[in-house]
C-alpha cells in the first residue's frame, strides 16, 4: 500500500519489481518483502529542482534494507532492524533534481509473514521565498547558511515554530547524517505541536531541533530566535539569527512599513 496519488507500477515481468511515485512526499509500505523492489521518486512538479531526500523508517521496519542509487552505485540508507527500535530521519543530497531512485533488498527469512518494510519520505526543493514551498526551502537550503533579511521576516510568519532561547547542547549523529540542538526556550511564540515542553521539576521550557550534519552546527552563547518547520513529527531548523540581530531587522522593516506580518515583541 502506498498512500500517494501519483503511484504507477510496471508489470511483474522482472526479478526486481519497479514502482513510480509522483508525489514530493508520502509513504510506502512493503508487506511480506521478497526479492527486491526499485522505487523511482519522480515528482510531477514542473520547474522545481529537488536537492534533498529525507527518509524516516517506521519503528518496526523489518524484512529489507534500503539503498539510494547514486552514479550507478548503491549506498546503504537503512539497515534492517533487529527488533523494534526508534527510528530517525536521514537526509541525503539528491543527485538528480528530477528523479531519485531507491532500492529495497529483501532479507532472507524463512517466515516473512510478519515482516513489513515501511517508511515515509520527503523530497525537498530549492524554492523562492514567494513560492508555496518556502517551508521546505528552509530545511533543504537555509539551514546551512545565514538567512537574508527577507527570508528571516518570512520565517517568523510561516514557520511551524518560532522560539526565543539558548543552546544547551549540540550532538551529532554521523550514521543518520544529522545533528540535534537542545534548546532552552525563554519564550515560545508559536509551535504547531508540543515539541517544546515545560519540565515539571525545573519549570524550564525545552525542546530538540534537528538539522543536517553537513551544516556543522556549533554551540554558541546568548539568545537566538529559532524558527523552522516540522517534518515527520520532528522540529527542523530554518533561520536562527541571534535575537538582537533579528530585532534590528524587524524594527527596520516595521519603520519602512515592510514587515510581512505582525510579530509579538513583548
Amino acid at each position: 500500500a502506498v498512500p500517494c496519488s501519483g503511484l504507477s507500477r510496471e508489470p511483474r515481468s522482472r526479478a526486481v519489481e519497479q514502482v513510480h511515485l509522483r508525489c514530493t512526499e508520502g509513504s510506502l509500505q512493503w508487506l511480506y518483502p521478497a526479492r527486491a523492489l526499485r522505487v523511482l521518486l519522480e515528482p510531477d512538479v514542473a520547474g522545481v529542482r529537488h536537492t534533498t531526500l529525507c527518509i524516516k523508517p517506521s519503528s518496526d521496519f523489518q524484512g529489507a534494507s534500503i539503498y539510494v542509487e547514486r552514479a550507478g552505485q548503491l549506498h546503504l540508507v537503512v539497515r534492517e532492524a533487529e527488533g523494534a527500535r526508534p527510528r530517525h530521519v536521514s537526509c541525503y543530497s539528491a543527485q538528480s533534481p528530477q528523479r531519485v531512485a531507491l532500492f529495497l533488498q529483501a532479507s532472507p527469512h524463512r517466515d516473512i509473514s510478519r515482516r513489513t518494510a515501511s517508511f515515509q519520505y520527503e523530497l525537498l526543493g530549492k524554492q523562492s521565498t514567494a513560492g508555496p514551498d518556502f517551508k521546505k526551502m528552509a530545511l533543504a537550503e537555509a539551514v546551512c547558511r545565514p538567512c537574508d533579511n527577507m527570508e528571516l521576516l518570512m520565517a517568523i510568519c510561516s514557520s511551524d515554530f518560532v522560539v526565543k532561547g539558548s543552546i544547551r547542547d549540540v550532538s551529532h549523529d554521523s550514521e543518520n547524517h544529522m545533528s540535534q540542538v537542545d534548546v532552552r526556550a525563554q519564550k515560545v511564540y508559536r509551535q504547531k505541536n508540543q515539541i517544546f515542553q515545560q519540565e515539571e521539576e525545573s519549570g524550564e521550557w525545552r525542546g530538540p531541533i534537528r538539522t543536517l550534519l553537513q551544516c556543522r552546527v556549533k554551540e554558541g552563547g546568548g539568545a537566538f530566535l529559532f524558527t523552522g518547520n516540522e517534518h515527520f513529527g520532528e522540529a527542523w531548523l530554518g533561520c536562527a539569527p541571534r535575537f538582537k540581530d533579528f530585532m534590528l531587522v524587524y524594527q527596520a522593516a516595521r519603520e519602512r512599513g515592510a514587515k510581512p506580518c505582525e510579530f509579538e515583541l513583548n
